[in-house]
This record gives C-alpha cells, structure tokens and sequence, in this order.
C-alpha cells in the first residue's frame, strides 16, 4: 500500500466504498443480507505490526519500501502513519543506534511487533552469521530502548529477553490475555479486532450449547468465545499456533475448551465417523451436543467437505477475510442457512481488502441432540492418524 494513499480525510469515504461494494455483491447473487453493521478502524496509528528493509548507504542507513511499479526502487521511510504510536516513536531511536557497526553490518530487515498493551518485539535480520560481539551490543540496545529483541540469519536465531509479547484486549468488560508469538500470525489492527471479538460475542450470546471452532489460530476467538458456550472443540492444523492456543487457553481460564492439531476435513470426516484419528483418542465426540459452528478460515474459504459439515449445525458464525469466498460460502449454503446478521470491518484501511461477519441460522433447525448423528457419512472414507 503506498503511503500517498493514507489520507484520514477520505478514510470514511473509502470505508463506505468498500461495504458498498459487499451488499452490492451479495445482491446481484440473490442473498439477502441484513443491515451490514460498519466496524471502522482509526484512520491512522492502527497497525500493529510493520517490517521493512534496509537500505545502505556509505554513511547511513534508512528504512525503505518497494514499489509494485518499480520493485528495485527503494523508497526511504522516515515515518509509517499506519503504525501505532509506539512502532513510529521506536522507529528513529533504532534506527540512530544501528549506525553502530557490530548491529549495522548485512542488517537486511527490521520488523517490529507491538500490542495494544504496549509491549514491543524488535526483529533483526542478517545476511551474516551472529556473533558474541552482535550479541553483546544487541543486548545493550534491547536494554536500552526497553524492548524485546531477536536476532536472525540462516539458521539462527538469537533471542534478547521474550520471542512473544503479551497482550490485554479488553471486551464486554473482560479483560483477554493473549501470547503473541514471534513470527505466528495475529491480528494487525489491534482496535478491529476488539470490534470483531465484541461482535463475535454478541451474535453468539443466548445460542448455548456446544460450540465447533474450526481453524482457531493462537485462540484469538475462542477464548473470548469459550464462556458463552457449555464446551468447545477447537481445532487448528499449525503447530506454532497450537502451541500459542493452549498459552492463551491456559491464561485466560478457558477450562471449557479442548484443542486438538486437525485440519478442517479431518474433524468433518472424525464426526461423521467415517475416519478414527489417535489425536482423538482421548475425546469423547459423542459427549459434544453442538449447536454452533465458528469459522475464521483462510482467504480461500471452506473446501466442499467443510461446507457439507456445516449444513447440518443450526447456527454458523463466520468471519472471513475475503467477501468473495465469504460470497461463495454463503450462497453454497443457502439452500440451508439464512443470513440473519452481517458486519465488515476495516482490519486494512486504504487497501482493497475488507474483512466480513456472518450469522448463519439453518432454516429447518434440527433437534437438539447434537451434530455428530447429522454429518453426512459421504465427507471421507478410510482410517488415519
């Protein structure tokens, strides 16, 4: 996204633009979609997260970005308005200490990390191996500037105090910790993400019974989901996410919640008892009476397998960050859900990209007694681990 872009005077405009363009797109296919709750970012300040390269000079550094037009262009950045406050105030003090040779010399990339909490990682990346000298003057400038640090090349990995940061969002009047792992996946617009945490939570209030989350990442959904429900099966198929989902599980108390390592068809192909999995060898399926599916999937959407297990849930809580998957998904389960409530949120302002919210209610809901005797057998076939 090139900076010329960031202008807060059109910020709503462009927003508007882009939901338009949602109900738009929903209309020409026939959906009816409700009225679309709008979640706006802060015009400015709302990242995150930021990385750049290096560009040396005889006599300095800078941060840089390349163009889509002319890739080998570097373009100097001396400030990044996107990011929150505490990545552009660090953002000059780093840089005036990495004019010391030991820290400077085949640095490739800096990335910065930050929550909303304040806390901030800073990733250094070399063309070059780590040495003790890096070592000791990197554990000096960490000091220094108050920060968590890592040091990287091929093959290496040296960490300067924690390779995570702790976040607190607070929502409904619960306060959410979350793990941010070096390197794992989270939620670049911190401010949207409440806004996504608190419509999550106020669609699923009252549905009660067991919930199925599919592709649960570090946890970010479900541990503020967990308390709505009576049990949660969550599932996620990234072992560093994994890793992060039991942290934040464990943190916020989330005693309601197992976790297994499985990929979206596997747990429809487990339910519909068509295939046995040794990772479920201690989970007893049968005691879950689901009543709500919760998605937050990839932006190529669900497969067919996953759209088949979803016919049979009364209710599918779906978050996407692609309107045209999100579009497809929806009309391949019109035939069993209606749209009873949608949102867009602007998780990428000044950028094409815009994240949407469903609540699906299945038409003929089916009894109560839970999903595993509804899922079709025809999902897979076979045995496995």
């Amino acid at each position: 996204m090139p900076l010329s872009r960031i202008d807060p005077e059109r910020y709503f405009t462009l927003f508007a633009a882009k939901a338009e363009r949602v109900r738009r797109d929903f209309a020409a296919a026939a959906l009816a979609l409700p009225e679309l709750q709008l979640f706006a970012s802060p015009p400015l300040g709302y990242r995150l997260r930021a990385e750049f390269r290096i560009w040396h000079t005889d006599t300095s550094i800078d941060y840089a970005m390349f163009g889509p037009a002319d890739p080998r262009r570097a373009i100097p950045i001396t400030d990044f308005p996107p990011a929150v406050r505490a990545i552009r105030t660090l953002m000059p003090l780093l840089r005036a200490r990495l004019t010391d040779e030991t820290l400077r010399h085949r640095l490739f990339q800096v990335e910065f990390l930050a929550t909303l909490k304040g806390e901030m990682l800073v990733s250094l990346i070399y063309h070059r191996p780590l040495d003790d000298a890096w070592e000791a003057a990197a554990r000096a400038l960490a000091a220094d500037l108050g920060v968590q640090m890592i040091g990287r090349s091929r093959g290496q990995k040296i960490v300067i105090g924690r390779d995570w940061l702790e976040e607190e969002i607070r929502v409904d009047g619960r306060r959410l910790r979350y793990r941010q792992i070096e390197g794992g996946f989270s939620q670049p617009n911190g401010e949207v993400n409440r806004a996504m945490l608190g419509w999550t939570r106020a669609r699923a209030a009252g549905l009660g019974g067991d919930l199925l989350e599919l592709y649960c990442g570090n946890g970010n959904f479900t541990v503020a989901l967990a308390p709505l429900f009576d049990k949660v099966f969550a599932t996620e198929l990234s072992k560093p996410s994994v890793a992060a989902a039991h942290c934040n599980l464990e943190a916020n108390g989330a005693s309601n919640v197992t976790l297994a390592r499985m990929a979206s068809d596997e747990v429809g192909a487990a339910l519909a008892r068509v295939r046995t999995f040794r990772r479920l060898k201690d989970i007893d399926l049968d005691a879950y009476r689901f009543t709500t599916l919760f998605v937050d999937p990839p932006r190529a959407g669900l497969d067919a397998a996953t759209l088949e297990l979803a016919r049979g849930f009364a209710n599918v809580l779906y978050v996407s960050c692609n309107p045209a998957t999100l579009l497809a998904n929806a009309s391949a389960l019109a035939g069993s859900h209606r749209i009873t409530a949608a949102a867009a949120f602007d998780q990428f302002p000044y950028t094409g990209h815009l994240e949407c919210g469903l609540l699906l209610e299945q038409r003929s809901p089916a009894p109560a007694q839970g999903i595993v005797a509804r899922v079709p057998r025809t999902l897979a076939a076979g045995s496995g681990a």
